[in-house]
């Protein structure tokens, strides 16, 4: 397991995250400049730290030109004590790393963490008991800060932090609103930051100088949810989700927040291929990883969103026994890793919630028997624990509902959180219920005990409903995959919230920022006027295919019925053969809404794939080859669309053919409106 001492010098300064203990003492003889200044290790970011009128203030700059213009830091506690005014600077240190790790899994396999450090001290002017430290880290393509606050044995309550992002205009922004019912569940609004609401992070901005950015948040523990809100201008001020009292954070002891996060790149793709929130997580804190497999799975799902099939028991209940072996026998004979079913437990007769059972099965439903067939099959049930957002009846039968799918070799679980953004129950000492947000500090102390318990079971996490990610996936790699947007299931039912052809070309920009998303692609019945009339795919056939590398997942579901797949033998190849793991990830083509073009390495075999998709505007694009090793031959299986195709008229036109190409090429890639090109590349024999 990767670990890092950090350095304690004259300021005194311990602080060991893996157990929470935090020490902060103050070196008050320390000379301190009335400015500090840190800059990233190629000379390309800079961070100023100021007080200013007893005011603590941050500023960015990329290449002397303002990034992030003067910015307010601190916090508010009941009390009325304030870190955010009276203030004075106390002390400093500085440090420098340059070390590179090794993911479980991921997009690449290998992560340079190389940044310098600023933490600067701040103390009361009037009273030397208000203190608070600030560590800003900055890479050269973006910075983190967070705060650090000695609390000693005391219980606290924070009431507002006062963090600030000044942008320097009126940027093009990427957005969704938060403290809405559906959680993440929206499509992207494109406006001027102007335009903008409360929204969640990450949300991206493109700069009129054409620099882009991302705001978002890293290592996110027994904290609130930062959301922001447009405090005036163009300034953008930190709002945690409260508790349902007000309260924003509360707790006992020192207090270290999580990382905010800046992202800065000269193109869209540098974004995508910045890995600094995984750097600002912890380092992996399970001995054993063996047991962590990323793969591919099916599953009794999008039946039910058809209205083919039904979650409870019943005339058309999707769970069954016999069900069950069919698609346990189709994921064997196909390669896949796993089979999800879900409505397998009672309770989904009525309203979701208390009602549900996680270790009862329907009696149509043989648990134990399915399991052993499917692992004697060389395959793994997926277990499913929906909770109607129900999370204390969920964590009374946690521990039993893990502990059934370990004795029965379940080695995965998608859990599910189905409610209103503010419908999660909570029942204080006294008995009394109260009503707590999906992004509050409730939920984000019950998502992380879920990923602990589960991992002591040996259980890896798909987490539907979720809290966002922030990066925990490297201190907790059994947290694999989450929802958290608008996925495949939104073209089932969807209607006028239907996901629109450019959709799939924000999300690489935005959500797929803060990590991998469980988005279920690869449907190949793109119209079912009969099962769902009014509703479709809005897609071609070989954009379903090119979202397997666009669109990240260590878990990757073919979403579609086994009988679709078997009707259209030769796209399903691909599915096949598309690993779900990489070793590098390069990106060729990037405009945020309109098309992007990813390649990335298998981390093992030498095959690259490639996937680019755009929005309802057909594109021709020429991918350079470079990224293949130079001197080796490939062919490339081209999954392309038809030059007839069009996601709207013809989404089913497509394209089957090999050519042969090595490094030195570029290939030409004609994309239908709404559609795609998928490519495998492997070394010709």
């Amino acid at each position: 397991m990767f670990t890092r001492q950090l350095k304690i010098n004259a300021v005194g300064f311990t602080c060991r995250l893996a157990g929470l203990v935090c020490c902060f003492t103050f070196a008050s003889s320390l000379a301190v400049a009335e400015e500090l200044a840190v800059e990233s290790p190629g000379k390309v970011l800079k961070v100023v730290c100021e007080v200013k009128d007893g005011v603590p203030v941050y500023s960015v700059s990329r290449l002397q030109r303002p990034v992030i213009a003067e910015s307010r830091l601190g916090f508010e506690f009941k009390n009325g004590i304030s870190l955010g005014k009276g203030m004075k600077l106390a002390g400093s240190r500085r440090d420098s790393v340059d070390e590179t790790w090794t993911q479980v899994w991921g997009e690449e396999k290998r992560i340079r963490d190389h940044h310098n450090e600023l933490r600067v001290d701040l103390a009361g002017v009037d009273d030397s008991s208000r203190k608070m430290s600030v560590v800003f880290r900055v890479f050269d393509d973006g910075i983190g800060f967070r705060y650090e606050i000695p609390m000693g044995n005391d219980s606290w309550e924070i009431t507002n932090e006062l963090t600030e992002f000044a942008m320097t205009g009126d940027h093009r922004a990427w957005w969704i609103g938060a403290y809405q019912g559906n959680r993440y569940e929206f499509r992207y609004t494109d406006s001027p930051l102007s335009k903008t609401e409360k929204v969640h992070t990450p949300i991206t901005f493109e700069t009129a100088d054409g620099l882009y950015l991302s705001i978002h948040e890293a290592a996110l523990t027994d904290f609130s949810s930062m959301a922001l809100w447009r405090k005036s201008g163009n300034t953008f001020e930190a709002d945690l989700y409260p508790w349902s009292d007000g309260i924003k954070v509360r707790g006992t002891g020192n207090i270290v927040t999580p990382w905010r996060t800046i992202q800065i790149a000269d193109t869209p793709g540098g974004l995508i291929d910045n890995y600094l929130i995984l750097n600002l997580n912890e380092p992996n804190r399970l001995e054993d990883t063996s047991w962590i497999k990323p793969g591919k799975y099916v599953g009794i799902w999008w039946e039910m969103h058809l209205d083919i099939a039904s979650w409870g028991s019943g005339p058309k209940h999707g769970a069954t026994t016999e069900k069950t072996k069919k698609y346990i026998d189709f994921a064997a004979s196909n390669g896949f890793d796993g089979v999800l079913v879900e409505g397998w437990n009672h309770g989904w007769e009525v309203e979701w919630g208390d009602s549900f059972n996680f270790t009862k099965a329907y009696p149509d439903f043989d648990l134990p028997y399915l399991a052993k067939y499917a692992v004697d099959k060389g395959v793994r049930l997926i277990g499913h624990h929906e909770t109607g957002a129900a999370v204390e009846n969920y964590e009374r039968q946690m521990d039993a509902a893990f502990a059934l799918y370990e004795e029965l070799g379940v080695r995965a679980v998608k859990t599910g959180y189905v409610g209103h953004g503010q419908n999660i129950v909570r029942t204080d000492e006294q008995g009394n219920k109260h009503r707590e947000w999906h992004h509050g500090q409730h939920m984000v102390r019950h998502y992380r005990k879920v990923v602990e318990e589960a991992a002591k079971h040996h259980i890896m996490i798909d987490a539907h409903e979720p809290i966002k990610p922030t990066g925990i996936r490297r201190t907790y790699p059994n947290m694999m995959t989450r929802e958290g947007a608008c996925g495949q299931e939104y073209n089932a039912w969807g209607g006028p919230r239907r996901n629109l052809p450019d959709h799939t070309t924000i999300l690489p920009f935005t959500r797929l920022l803060a990590g991998p998303m469980d988005f279920t692609p690869g449907i190949f019945d793109l119209l079912y006027e009969k099962e769902r009339p009014g509703e479709r795919v809005s897609t071609t056939l070989a954009k379903q295919l090119a979202l397997y590398v666009v669109i990240y997942s260590p878990l990757q579901m073919a979403a579609d019925l086994p009988k679709n797949y078997e009707a259209k033998p030769e796209p399903f190849k691909f599915i096949k053969d598309v690993p779900a793991d990489w070793e590098f990830t390069e990106v060729l083509h990037a405009r945020i809404g309109d098309y992007v073009t990813i390649a990335r390495k298998d981390r093992n075999s030498d095959d690259w794939y490639l996937g680019s998709i755009t929005d309802e505007n057909g594109r021709i694009l020429q991918a350079d080859l470079s990224f293949l090793t130079p001197g080796v031959k490939y062919t490339a299986e081209i999954y392309r669309d038809s030059d007839d195709a069009d996601w709207d008229k013809n989404p089913y036109g497509m394209v089957i053919e090999k050519k042969q190409v090595d490094s030195t090429m570029k290939l030409p890639l004609r994309l239908a409106p709404g559609g795609g090109t998928a490519i495998r590349f492997h070394p010709a024999k």
